[in-house]
């Protein structure tokens, strides 16, 4: 009997962490025929995600070019995508999240009549330029993928409201949180971990959405340059984005008690973010990691797509200006019981079972064809 062709697409390094346990546990299943297509949208720092959980694609794009726009890297990686799947012609074609290679690759799947399933589908904030391209990414690979796998209750809510089939969603958690727990079970040996240095006022930042390039970056930066006049120990791994890097470079390079960085290996950022104080990001992942890990979170965006943890008061959105951010630093370190009240670890995300979940949806997908 045939076995059954899944091919799992991601390029960068969010989709790459969310994906690897998903990839680990597809290719123990002997039913399947599991395959990994990477576009290479985050050339650096996917090969140390790849490098970390000890996969090998066995497809490389190489989509990445230096200074491309959305468009440059929709219309690479359309004909390059075609190319895979008309040599391995899989049954089922997986892809996460609202990046353009999620996007994209669901088009060339739609072009083929090949069947996508979505993971971490449903996330919304109908707004359709915040964060921007990811709303419309993952609001139009909603619209071409067939099985919808959504994170939490909430997001199977909105693709209910959308009238998507409710025998094609299934809620099964979020793969990050799968991620970490592997991160648990399997400490790479001989890494050195990086850290901060002992002191209670130490805040993890990253920033990389476009909607915050320019003004929302500079705010960033100078309100950084605040606390850290206060004592405050930050660390910034910083995009490479040139819209991010250069800026941040800029203003923050030769600032006491600021310590910029390249992206950093997954395990030294999940050992930053327990180490950590307080976060200050914009990311999607690193709520759901530190709603995990029990780490207060204060967002730097207008519109979050994941509310569950911001409802509960476990992330605090603050308008990316520079009194609000120093306002609000300042807020959770002079009142303890509210930082508590952040600081609780929660499953809202996930309980790190979510792998397992799309396995066994997949495995009846088959059973009843």
């Amino acid at each position: 009997m045939a076995k059954f062709k899944i091919l799992t697409v991601f390029g960068t390094r969010p989709e790459a962490i969310k994906l690897a346990p998903l990839v680990k546990l597809l290719a123990e299943q002997v039913e399947f025929d599991s395959r990994i297509c990477v576009t290479g949208q985050h050339r650096d720092m996917l090969d140390q995600v790849l490098s970390l959980f000890d996969l090998q694609p066995d497809f490389d794009l190489d989509v990445m070019q230096a200074e491309q726009d959305l468009t440059d890297l929709t219309a690479r990686i359309l004909p390059k995508v075609r190319c895979v799947l008309t040599e391995f012609r899989p049954d089922l074609v997986l892809v996460q999240g609202d990046t353009t290679t999620a996007f994209a690759t669901s088009l060339a799947c739609y072009y083929q009549q090949i069947p996508v399933g979505h993971i971490e589908a449903g996330l919304r904030t109908y707004q359709p330029y915040s964060p921007f391209p990811e709303e419309t990414n993952r609001r139009l690979t909603s619209v071409l993928a067939r099985w919808h796998f959504a994170p939490t209750p909430q997001a199977k809510q909105h693709l209910l409201a959308e009238h998507y089939p409710e025998q094609h969603i299934v809620v099964t958690g979020n793969t990050v949180i799968d991620a970490l727990h592997w991160i648990q079970k399997n400490p790479p040996k001989n890494t050195a971990l990086f850290s901060f240095e002992p002191n209670p006022k130490s805040l993890l930042v990253t920033m990389h959405r476009r909607e915050n390039w320019g003004k929302g970056i500079e705010q960033l930066c100078h309100s950084l340059m605040a606390l850290a006049q206060q004592g405050w120990q930050i660390i910034f791994p910083v995009h490479p984005n040139p819209q991010v890097r250069e800026p941040v470079y800029q203003l923050l390079q030769h600032q006491a008690n600021i310590r910029l960085t390249d992206p950093l290996p997954y395990v030294d950022f999940v050992q930053l973010m327990q180490q950590a104080f307080l976060i200050l990001t914009d990311s999607g992942g690193i709520q759901e990691e530190a709603t995990a890990l029990g780490k207060p979170v204060l967002l730097l965006r207008d519109q979050t797509e994941r509310t569950e943890a911001e409802n509960s008061g476990i992330v605090q959105r603050v308008k990316v200006e520079h009194s609000a951010i120093v306002n609000a630093v300042d807020a959770l370190a002079k009142n303890p019981i509210k930082y508590q009240q952040m600081a609780q670890a929660s499953t809202l995300y996930g309980d790190g079972k979510a792998c397992e979940r799309i396995v066994q949806f997949i495995k009846q997908i088959v059973k009843n064809d």
